[in-house]
């Protein structure tokens, strides 16, 4: 497991979670399926470019945004 994809996880989680959406409505809204969602935020699954895009967009932010934040948890 690669610590990239662990801290997408964790920052796809808080995101998730200050949105109050569970994985299953998130999956919806991102139109994937909620163990991909639940694969992603364990780490265990890397996302390719579109799928951020489509996660970006159904959290309300943007892939820029988002990869900040993924930037920013991976440099604590």
């Amino acid at each position: 497991m690669h610590p990239l994809t662990q801290h997408f996880g964790i920052v796809l989680r808080r995101l998730r979670e200050a949105a109050k959406l569970s994985q299953e409505d998130l999956a919806s809204q991102a139109q994937l399926h909620r163990n991909y969602v639940g694969l992603l935020e364990r780490g265990e699954r890397t996302p390719t470019i579109l799928i951020v895009d489509q996660l970006a967009k159904a959290l309300g932010t943007t892939m820029s945004k988002l990869l900040r934040k993924v930037e920013d948890e991976t440099n604590k």
